[in-house]
């Protein structure tokens, strides 16, 4: 479920307030009941997460407060998964809903935020694998199999006898000829974008199947295939370590651009229509922000370190 903007903001101002270390009691009582709306909760526990890859929680009496405040408003849905957590030791609480993070963190090859790494496999094929992605690589003497759990690959394959084939949340990705291509993995769908050849595209579920073509672009969730779209020309800028803007909007380049930095990055909705053009250089992503917040005269709103937002400039400031 997506937040809302100024909920997340005002979640990660009451984070900022509650960590200062001179919290009255008035400030504690505020937050408490500003807690007691469900949305309010939810995007508190979003900043708790992303905190927790930039400081221990481990002891915070603030931490358990938005998580026992939903719990009591669900306690059927919670308790029943916690139950079939336990029956059945968390693998089939994994795939009932439609995730299994152990497998990224036992994959073969991984990335950390901001690094992108290729290499060459056996039979030629050359891999790129983007920022915070993870991936196994399967081949035995009838086919080549790979499997994407999370963000982003580019793949050029050589024709060979075997099939090459792509897994995954949503299907399957198959070629049998020389293609280059690249996929990402989002939530709840997969994108392919075409380059070279062809791909033949098979979602999980009764959801059809289609063949990809040069120059062209499907998003697919287990279930539908969308129409095809032209390939996006900045799609496979990101293996030369640049964001590639044509023409796009703000809250879309931001969105990528998080992509490729720890904590939150976000965008005001009063500013998200506006255009960014240009080539960025993915390894300074603070410069980026700087040199996007002056051309468009918005202000970069740091509202803890690892909680950034490009707004609009108001009157007096900069940014």
């Amino acid at each position: 479920m997506s937040l809302d903007y100024a909920v997340l903001q005002a979640a990660a101002q009451w984070f900022a307030v509650m960590k200062s270390g001179s919290v009255s009691e008035a400030d504690r009582q505020a937050w408490h009941d500003w807690l007691a709306v469900p949305e309010h909760a939810r995007a508190w526990q979003r900043v708790e997460q992303i905190s927790g890859r930039f400081e221990p929680l481990a002891g915070d009496p603030f931490s358990p407060v938005a998580s026992a405040l939903l719990e009591r408003r669900q306690p059927n849905r919670r308790q029943a998964l916690k139950t079939l957590s336990v029956l059945c030791g968390g693998g089939a609480l994994a795939l009932a809903c439609g995730a299994v993070p152990w497998r990224s963190w036992a994959a073969d090859q991984r990335t950390a935020v901001g690094e992108v790494r290729n290499w060459r496999l056996e039979d030629g094929t050359q891999l790129w694998l983007n920022t915070n992605s993870a991936m196994d690589i399967a081949y035995d003497d009838e086919t080549r199999s790979l499997s994407l759990y999370r963000g982003e690959l580019l793949i050029q394959v050589p024709a060979e006898r075997r099939p090459l084939v792509l897994r995954t949340a949503e299907g399957r990705l198959q070629t049998r000829d020389a293609a280059r291509f690249s996929v990402l993995q989002r939530d709840g769908s997969t994108q392919l974008s075409v380059f070279d050849g062809a791909v033949d595209v098979q979602p999980a579920g009764q959801g059809g199947s289609r063949t990809a073509m040069r120059g062209q672009q499907v998003v697919f969730s287990s279930r539908h295939i969308e129409p095809d779209r032209p390939v996006q020309a900045g799609r496979q800028a990101w293996t030369s370590g640049v964001l590639l803007a044509d023409n796009l909007r703000l809250d879309e380049f931001v969105a990528e651009l998080a992509r490729y930095r720890p904590g939150f990055l976000g965008c005001d909705p009063r500013v998200a229509g506006l255009r960014v053009v240009g080539a960025y250089p993915l390894a300074d992503t603070e410069r980026v922000l700087e040199v996007v917040a002056s051309t468009l005269a918005l202000r970069i709103n740091r509202r803890l370190p690892w909680w950034v937002s490009l707004e609009p400039l108001q009157h007096g400031t900069g940014a």
